[in-house]
């Protein structure tokens, strides 16, 4: 009797993970763009499922409820603008370079994404009773290589020697707010003045004369 012969090719992922990955990342795409554009509440799931060409029982088969797909597409807006802004300040070496490359891609992500930004609103109108939205926890997440940052600034004597906690929540709201204000009241100025205007108050400060504070 002839023994079989065993494959050693190791065990790795299934063969069609890869293209699951894919259909995964399209369905997120047209929940974004159709949640961005209806509401949560008026979204249909066959609405996106007729967007991509598939059942309905193809969307349900990666995200079992409406709830779970927009969640997933709130997180999935998220997560697109931290890798916006990742690859844009690992471009560059300084800091203060760093710094500036960071909120500049932050506001053309939204700029360029606005689909993104009325998820949040969709998220905060009919997700109340949640502990924190997920852009809070996503950043609260990442905010690692920032705070090492800050903290490198502070003991090279660069930025002043406050909480860099306290430095981050103040920049981060910042940003966050002018965000918001593009949106709802149409940005007067460009993206590139916007976000000269951000690091000349945070970097420098209001005050002529130092001794004037209170």
């Amino acid at each position: 009797m002839t023994a079989t012969t065993r494959s050693t090719r190791p065990v790795g992922r299934p063969p069609d993970a890869d293209r699951q990955e894919r259909r995964r990342g399209e369905i997120l795409d047209g929940a974004v763009q159709a949640f961005a554009q209806h509401g949560f509440a008026l979204t249909d799931v066959q609405e996106i499922a007729d967007r991509l060409g598939v059942g309905k029982g193809t969307v349900y088969r990666y995200f079992p409820s409406k709830e779970k797909l927009f969640l997933a597409a709130v997180d999935h807006g998220i997560r697109r603008l931290k890798d916006a802004v990742d690859q844009a300040v690992a471009a560059t070496e300084r800091p203060l370079d760093r710094i500036a490359a960071g909120i500049r891609a932050y506001l053309v992500f939204f700029d360029e994404n606005p689909e993104v930004v009325e998820l949040l609103i969709h998220e905060r109108a009919h997700f109340r009773d949640r502990k924190k939205p997920t852009y809070f926890v996503q950043r609260e997440a990442n905010m690692g290589p920032w705070r090492e940052l800050f903290q490198g600034l502070v003991a090279a004597g660069i930025v002043r020697d406050e909480p860099v906690d306290q430095i981050i929540e103040v920049v981060s709201n910042l940003v966050y707010g002018t965000m918001f204000t593009n949106y709802f009241a149409g940005r007067k100025v460009t993206l590139a003045s916007q976000c000269e205007s951000i690091l000349n108050v945070v970097f420098h400060g209001i005050l002529v004369r130092p001794e004037a504070r209170p």
